[in-house]
């Protein structure tokens, strides 16, 4: 049968620069449970498909500053003892239960008994912890992943099926549209234990599951993918399964940058990275934020500045993707609904108008990619219909009252043991969660994803006849680690539409060099963030950390104009500001501030890199060589990502994107 269209998902892997910058609840352990729950069953899911003979064809970003950190020998180790952590968090919750149920089953005990004997349960397993921290950590991993091996031999059974009672869906649950999914599942649930005295059967279970499935994890990052996991990526595009596309070296947000020099910065040491870690140049680029802006008129200066798609072209990225309402125009959908509000909702500038012979195009869609006008570069757009299956608080997914609920999580030891239960449905409400009851709906939800894709393109063919793409973006890290389930989700979808009759599988180059564009477009300056605008990264909470970052911008320049070619000593400590500068830049800061989710700590971050900065520039300009080579070191010891970063990259070059 003749493909009516094309499919990518464009996943964006990304975690704020957080390298021996705290643990829990912010810091280090961000990347520990991204790299857990996201991209090891990410690549466990992919390499299966291809071991079935399957083709993913999934187009994902890595930033640069992820890469940096995931490639980083100190994480690796530290992500190891984060993983035996985990596995002794579910030992200590095994024994504490296992001790309240022989407590239960002996005649007269006393309650008081079993939350003892529990408590000291739980001790003795800790002290054991304890007594091997000194062992290294391989011996440790090994002996973990031993013990997975000999239960798995045990009773293979015992580890896949749960101990309170399958449930089936009824056919009358098995929903083909999302919006009728579960809404009102009223199925009989064992409720969870109030009383730390009860036996408690399934939370039982459960813990033997997590212990099960961090010590599983934790085998296959040390034995199918080598400890590597940035490396496990680049051997699946070497066979041609996936595209990985780069992003700003630390996830800035370009347009409201003030110096050329920067964007071009940015970019060039993220393509750096790219190339060390990936051995070859990137084809694409995920925008952080999907923010772009257009050429335009400075008002001081009136200077030209360059739009985003002329630096992306002059360091050959051939395509970049945009949020929807960039392309199609109109109001802001999906993410960037959230209204903008105040002085900061609109977006000002003198833009540069276009070529006389530029003609817009009379409709405009996400199922063609389009040539920006002033650019031989290609946009792609976000996908709207079929993002808003995940994306959505009230349709999406992840909401089905069968999978992990997110936000709930045993005091004792942290793990998650709850289901959504329901929309609404208070924390303390939450019923038990069953991995089963899960998977189930993940078959039809992936099932119903499938034929809406293949529904979708044979429409757009129909109505214009025309090949169409959807391209369905997402943060990576919602799937695993906030949406449990949505990794087996990903993975039936990409099994699913590589056996489609209708619908092709591809990335984002490989459609481009099949179906180039046609038509160009100028596009509207936006993001995804809150109304569209840059409004999130730039408001009342947050706008104190522009002028501090234009600053430092304009004194990397006047230091590169003051040493064009440094010696050994100088250069490693004006290499030192530049990494510095682009860990400053960050939009995680201004973005974590804004949202509240970790506003002290961002704000501390934020400082601190600012802080070495002015250190190493004064001093510089102190001529104190000695203690500029001092400070260097120590915080390269804290600070070391980009180890080939060329400070010269910052020279000043307004109103150019060479």
């Amino acid at each position: 049968m003749r493909k009516v269209g094309a499919f990518t998902f464009v996943l964006h892997s990304h975690i704020p620069y957080c390298r021996q910058a705290g643990r829990w609840p912010h810091g280090e352990e961000w990347l520990h449970e991204a790299a857990a729950e996201t991209y090891i069953p990410l690549l466990n899911a992919l390499y299966d498909l291809v071991e079935e003979g399957l083709v993913p064809k999934l187009t994902i970003g890595i930033t640069p500053i992820l890469a940096e950190q995931l490639a980083d020998a100190e994480i690796i180790q530290h992500f190891q003892e984060y993983l035996l952590e985990k596995i002794a968090a579910a030992d200590k919750d095994i024994a504490r239960l296992e001790a309240v149920a022989e407590v239960a089953a002996a005649p007269d005990a006393a309650p008081d008994q079993a939350v003892a004997l529990a408590d000291a349960a739980a001790a003795t397993i800790e002290a054991e912890r304890v007594a091997t921290l000194d062992l290294p950590v391989a011996q440790r991993t090994a002996e973990a992943v031993e013990e997975l091996t000999e239960r798995e031999e045990q009773d293979t059974a015992a580890l896949v099926k749960p101990i309170a009672g399958d449930r089936p869906l009824d056919e009358a649950e098995e929903t083909e549209t999302i919006d009728e999914a579960d809404a009102d599942d009223e199925s009989p649930i064992p409720s969870e234990s109030a009383a730390k005295d009860l036996p408690d059967p399934h939370r039982l279970f459960l813990a033997r599951w997590y212990r099960d499935w961090y010590a599983a994890t934790l085998r296959s990052f040390s034995e199918r993918f080598g400890h590597d996991i940035i490396g496990a990526f680049r051997k699946l595009q070497d066979v041609g399964a996936i595209e990985i596309i780069t992003s700003m070296a630390t996830h800035c947000y370009t347009p409201l940058l003030a110096r050329d020099s920067t964007i071009y910065a940015q970019l060039a040491t993220g393509i750096d990275s790219y190339e060390r870690h990936f051995g070859r140049r990137p084809r694409a680029i995920w925008l952080p934020e999907c923010a772009y802006r257009p050429a335009f008129i400075e008002e001081r200066s009136g200077m030209q500045k360059p739009g985003v798609e002329e630096f992306l072209a002059a360091q050959g990225i051939g395509c970049f993707f945009s949020e929807t309402h960039l392309v199609e125009g109109g109001r802001p959908v999906g993410k960037a609904t959230d209204d903008a509000v105040g002085p900061y909702a609109a977006i000002r500038r003198k833009y540069v108008a276009p070529a006389e012979d530029f003609v817009e195009p009379s409709s405009r869609t996400t199922y063609q990619p389009y040539t920006v006008a002033s650019a031989p570069v290609a946009v792609i757009g976000r996908n709207d219909r079929t993002g808003s299956q995940v994306w959505s608080g009230a349709h999406g997914y992840p909401g089905d009252p069968n999978y992990r609920e997110f936000h709930k999580k045993d005091s004792f030891s942290g793990l998650q043991y709850w289901r959504v239960t329901g929309p609404g449905v208070d924390l303390g409400e939450k019923d038990y969660w069953h991995p089963d009851w899960a998977e189930e709906r993940v078959a039809s939800h992936a099932a119903h994803f499938v034929g809406l894709v293949e529904e979708l393109l044979t429409d757009y063919e129909t109505a214009t006849g025309s090949h169409g793409l959807i391209a369905s973006n997402y943060d990576t890290e919602l799937f695993g680690h906030w949406w449990y389930e949505g990794i087996a989700w990903l993975k039936g979808v990409l099994r699913g539409l590589a056996q489609s009759e209708v619908v092709d599988l591809t990335t984002a180059s490989e459609y481009l060099a099949a179906h180039p564009p046609t038509v160009a477009m100028m596009l509207p300056e936006g993001s995804w963030g809150s109304g569209g605008t840059h409004y999130t990264w730039q408001n009342a909470d947050n706008e104190w950390v522009w002028p501090l970052i234009h600053g430092a911008e304009r004194t990397m320049e006047r230091l590169v104009a003051e040493f064009p070619r440094a010696g050994e000593n100088i250069a490693f400590v004006l290499a030192q500001c530049a990494r510095e500068l682009v860990l400053l830049q960050s939009s995680d800061w201004p973005f974590l501030i804004a949202t509240g989710q970790a506003r002290e700590y961002s704000e501390g971050r934020f400082a601190e890199h600012l802080a070495r900065f002015q250190r190493l520039v004064a001093a510089l300009e102190g001529r104190n060589l000695i203690e500029a080579r001092s400070l260097a070191e120590q915080y390269n010891a804290l600070d070391n990502p980009f180890p080939m970063i060329d400070y010269r990259l910052f020279a000043e070059r307004e109103g150019r994107a060479t």
